[in-house]
């Protein structure tokens, strides 16, 4: 990562091959995704952005494929977003990073039917200055349901270094997650992920989508569930849970992609009480590591299990144990 970290250091990338002929503003949109088009069009029209090096005016510019493109972002407050006194659990502060301990039911940002309530909203009352930096400085996002360790920026050029980092597959997202059935080992799926073609709120493993490669080890088997500690290589919407359903062990609690609740034969009123009352997906984002984007220093942290997977465990490991005296 960037050792001299700069507020305003630029982004720099390669255009690639195919997209020769299309329009500098288009292109940029997609190779820098946390800047919306209108901005990015904003800063080319202000010189911001350079093309081998000459200044660019015009958004509506011809590309012709393997061109340097560099762009100078500009710290730009966001109003859309207004702050709220959310409690929030900080793992780590700096001037230049926050770590939080995500609980479940915490949405990470406002959207439809979510404008307020959301993890954005309580980063905003704790950090104001979040609000200049695209999506309020954060670089990877939980789901609603998923709790653990999520990193914010808390300056643009952090933001820029992580983004980098994480494409760069330089930032360790190491997760726990209690799943259906019982694999005979570790794996890697490497399965590619986009839309459900029918369903478009869903996510599916299909050709057509982007490249996803999930890492796995069993932590503990049970009789007819496993734990499994979980890695991520890249980071698409859903990717766990997409990835862990299309090997046929689904996580426990997914309304989604983990179908009816599996139940061992002969199951305790206990267990079949904690399988069918668990309430989100069994995923928990444990550990994160990475090297400090000004420092270089390598920082990991570790957040421990929250009292329902704690709960759920205990279910699993007290049937086990019944199981192996029965039989």
């Amino acid at each position: 990562m960037n050792r001299d970290l700069d507020a305003d250091a630029p982004l720099r990338t390669t255009v690639p091959a195919e997209a020769a002929g299309r329009r500098l503003d288009q292109v940029l949109a997609e190779l820098f995704p946390d800047f919306s088009r209108s901005r990015l069009q904003a800063w080319i029209r202000a010189g911001r952005v350079a093309v081998d090096g000459t200044p660019q005016t015009r958004p509506r510019e011809a590309l012709r494929g393997g061109e340097a493109v560099e762009v100078a972002p500009l710290a730009e407050p966001d109003t859309r977003w207004l702050p709220e006194a959310i409690p929030l659990r900080v793992v780590y502060e700096d001037g230049d990073l926050l770590v939080i301990d995500k609980p479940a039911g915490l949405v990470t940002h406002p959207a439809v039917g979510n404008w307020s309530g959301t993890l954005v909203n309580g980063l905003l009352h704790l950090a104001p200055e979040l609000a200049a930096l695209p999506r309020a400085g954060i670089v990877h996002r939980l789901d609603k349901d998923t709790t653990g360790l999520l990193v914010v920026a808390r300056t643009l050029a952090a933001h820029n270094a992580l983004v980098a980092a994480l494409a760069r597959r330089d930032v360790r997202r190491e997760y726990l997650a209690v799943v259906y059935g019982v694999p005979t080992g570790g794996g890697s799926i490497d399965a590619p992920i986009g839309r459900h073609r029918v369903d478009r709120t869903r996510m599916a493993v299909t050709s057509a989508g982007r490249t996803a490669l999930t890492h796995y080890t069993v932590a503990e088997r049970f009789r007819g569930h496993a734990l499994l500690a979980v890695r991520l290589a890249t980071g698409r919407t859903h990717q766990i849970r997409v990835h862990l359903a299309h090997v046929r062990h689904p996580l426990v609690g997914d309304p989604v992609y983990g179908g009816r609740a599996r139940l061992p034969r002969g199951a305790s009123p206990e267990l079949v009480e904690a399988l069918r009352g668990f309430p989100r997906q069994a995923l928990h984002a444990s550990r994160l590591a990475l090297e400090h984007p000004r420092s270089g220093a390598s920082l990991s942290w570790e957040a421990p299990l929250p009292d329902d997977l704690v709960s759920l465990l205990a279910a699993l490991r007290t049937d086990a144990a019944s199981g192996a005296r029965d039989g």
